[in-house]
């Protein structure tokens, strides 16, 4: 899942970028008002951290106008400012949750794994495909109540075809969805995580829809046929 982390305080970035990065979340950070503001458009984020004592722009405005111009991805503010007036004006303004720092990293993937979950309609923490289980606090997945081996990569694939069950996936949106603004993308790396989960899960697990993209399959199907892997 993509986050975007708007944080003017460089210790406090920088933990979050690598420790969310450790539990399955790719993060851009951006540490000024303005920058963050811009870039929730340029990226397919699942949701936002944003702080609110920020420099050029109150994170407070920056989320009130991202309301206005009807963006809907969930933010989870997280700041010193963690009075009762202060929490009520996040909500008000348009925050999902609010936490005050100094927080756990623990808890701010959870809240984030919360959020996420509640935008795709779930109830359950646990996202379940015929009998592949997924359990996105443990990083864990399962096939008929046997663990699955998977890569930390397989699995943010995995993650994602699970989450937009009954969609077809483009590979730039995977590709977007998986990797942050510095990271290198090889020109056959989605395909190669996708042979790899076909194999250890079934080749019919992912579809391939020839000409635009890939989208999760029938777990029963060991027929389909790797149309795309190397």
């Amino acid at each position: 899942m993509r986050i975007l982390l708007i944080e003017d305080d460089p210790m406090i970035g920088d933990g979050l970028r690598a420790g969310l990065g450790q539990l399955g979340f790719t993060v851009d950070w951006f540490q000024d008002g303005a920058t963050g503001f811009a870039a929730l458009t340029s990226a397919p984020y699942d949701a936002v951290v944003l702080d609110l004592g920020l420099p050029v722009r109150d994170g407070l405005d920056v989320l009130a106008q991202w309301r206005a111009q009807g963006r809907d991805e969930p933010v989870l503010i997280l700041t010193a400012r963690d009075t009762l007036d202060d929490r009520l004006q996040g909500l008000h303004g348009g925050a999902d949750d609010y936490l005050g720092k100094p927080f756990a990293l623990a808890e701010v993937a959870a809240r984030l794994q919360a959020l996420i979950r509640r935008r795709h309609g779930r109830v359950t923490p646990l996202l379940c495909h015929g009998d592949i289980v997924l359990d996105p606090a443990a990083r864990s997945v399962t096939r008929a109540g046997q663990p699955v081996d998977l890569t930390a990569r397989q699995l943010e694939l995995l993650e994602l075809f699970m989450n937009a069950a009954g969609r077809v996936l483009p590979r730039a949106l995977i590709e977007e969805k998986l990797y942050g603004w510095t990271d290198e993308v090889g020109s056959n790396t989605i395909e190669v995580y996708i042979h790899h989960l076909r194999r250890k899960l079934g080749n019919g697990v992912i579809r391939t829809q020839r000409g635009i993209g890939y989208a999760l399959g029938s777990v029963d199907d060991a027929t389909q046929d790797e149309e795309d892997a190397p």
